[in-house]
């Protein structure tokens, strides 16, 4: 009997599902606070006349969201007194770091930045402490919207979380400067205060919305953490308050290490974390220098601003739903091969680009191609590790897959002005180069294809 292929009006209808609509409010929650801790920031200091070097230190902030890893056993483990109750596991935790954020607003109201520079920064990394965590647990809840064998689902939660994300960030934005603005014409002279009082209300509205996210009923997820710490207790030989409560730590923090190398066996675990770590390389090393070299080859603000920018988000959020679709139609595997495949290609045009001289067509044509194929890879990889994570440890997996393949994005790609430096210039072959760099992941993905423990259509 032969299996019959959805229509592509078929796979369409999956984003019809009630739970995509959740997973979209849970994206949106994700991405506003880079709205506050970004441009909202940097623009208020920029306005209050601090220099670019301290606007430009107050960024180091985001750098809590590359070591959130670090304490998602945390969030996998404890429960909110109170909150996990009447609200679940993970809302609770949810709606514990939106209070945070909303009194965090708050104080930035009533602060002069002249004044309490150091408060201000001091509460903005509390903001981006507690989105980083929230972070944590909304990539688990939406994770947990989907059954296991849905493989179909997870693609379009994939698609749906991603624009979900760009929609809170890019609304967020219209939302803060808009409004700051409308108060500055008032004559409103703490604009900017005031301003951050109205994004509180967007907080308050978007707990407002999660209140219909479904949080599933409880799994055997704490019987089987519970199973872990026996285990380890088993291994101390004796059972009292002390080696229960390494035991404890110990299955907190190696439990879901455990459970991955368990799971998918020593070889296979390694392989794919060398290819969740070696996947976006080739990208994030173009990604990091394409502003400078778009400026080097003569091109204005202007149109890097019209072809990167704003043909660029539109172009992210349309092909980010169409590769979900394709990765429903096609299946996980098949997407993250052809995604790396385009996102390699994507690299030689801007080796020809290069090579042909400044030609504003060539430009357009080369950047719509690489927002085309970064939004399916980003689509694929996010439905790749979604499927790939133990739901015993769901937040802790998934934040240590996601943290490695940051690491992979930002450690060797930071050489990347070097690179170009070490070729003199030559933006040819750095872009050649840059294609190559997709090889080596593809090879990872090619040899354990097959062994991999997911449903990958």
């Amino acid at each position: 009997m032969t299996e019959t292929k959805d229509s592509w009006i078929d796979s369409l209808r999956v984003y019809k599902d009630i739970r995509m609509v959740r997973i979209l409010l849970l994206g949106a929650i994700s991405g506003f606070p880079w709205v506050l801790i970004g441009s909202s920031l940097s623009l208020w200091l920029k306005e209050e006349g601090l220099s670019r070097s301290t606007i430009g230190w107050a960024g180091l902030i985001f750098g809590v969201y590359a070591l959130n890893y670090l304490w998602a056993p945390i969030i996998d483990r404890i429960q909110i007194p109170g909150l996990t109750k009447k609200l679940g596991h993970r809302r609770g935790w949810i709606v514990l770091m939106q209070i945070i954020i909303l009194l965090s607003l708050v104080v930035w109201s009533y602060i002069n930045p002249t004044q309490n520079l150091a408060l201000l920064i001091t509460v903005g990394l509390i903001i981006a402490i507690a989105s980083a965590t929230q972070d944590i647990t909304v990539d688990a809840l939406r994770i947990e919207q989907i059954n296991e064998n849905e493989g179909k689902s997870m693609a379009a939660g994939a698609a749906m979380a991603v624009v979900g994300w760009w929609t809170g960030y890019k609304l967020g934005g219209v939302i803060a400067l808009f409004t700051a603005e409308y108060f500055e014409n008032m004559g409103i002279a703490d604009y900017w205060q005031a301003t951050f009082l109205v994004l509180g209300v967007v907080i308050i509205l978007m707990n407002i919305g999660l209140m219909f996210v479904h949080e599933p009923i409880e799994t055997d997820r704490q019987s089987k953490q519970r199973e872990t710490d026996q285990m380890i207790e088993g291994k101390l030989g004796s059972s009292n308050i002390i080696t229960n409560f390494i035991a404890w730590i110990t299955g907190t923090i190696g439990g879901p290490i455990i459970s991955f190398f368990k799971k998918n066996g020593f070889a296979i675990a390694v392989g794919i974390l060398g290819f969740v770590f070696l996947f976006k390389i080739g990208e994030a090393f173009l990604g990091r220098m394409s502003i400078v070299f778009y400026k080097e080859l003569g091109f204005s603000k202007g149109q890097i601003a019209i072809y990167s920018k704003t043909l660029g988000w539109i172009t992210t959020v349309v092909f980010t739903l169409l590769g979900g679709i394709f990765a429903m139609r096609q299946g996980t595997i098949k997407t993250m091969f052809v995604a790396g495949i385009l996102m390699a290609l994507t690299n030689l045009l801007f080796a020809v680009l290069y090579w042909v001289g400044k030609s504003e067509w060539l430009f357009a044509v080369a950047v719509i191609f690489d927002d085309i194929t970064a939004a399916f890879a980003t689509v694929a990889f996010v439905a790749f590790i979604s499927l790939l994570v133990d739901r015993t440890y769901t937040a802790t997996q998934y934040a240590l897959l996601a943290s490695v393949g940051t690491a992979g994005r930002t450690t060797l790609a930071s050489s990347s002005g070097a690179l170009v430096d070490w070729l003199n210039g030559d933006w040819g072959t750095f872009f050649v180069l840059t294609t190559i760099m997709v090889i080596p992941s593809l090879i990872c993905l090619w040899f354990i294809r097959h062994k991999l423990k997911i449903v990958a259509k």
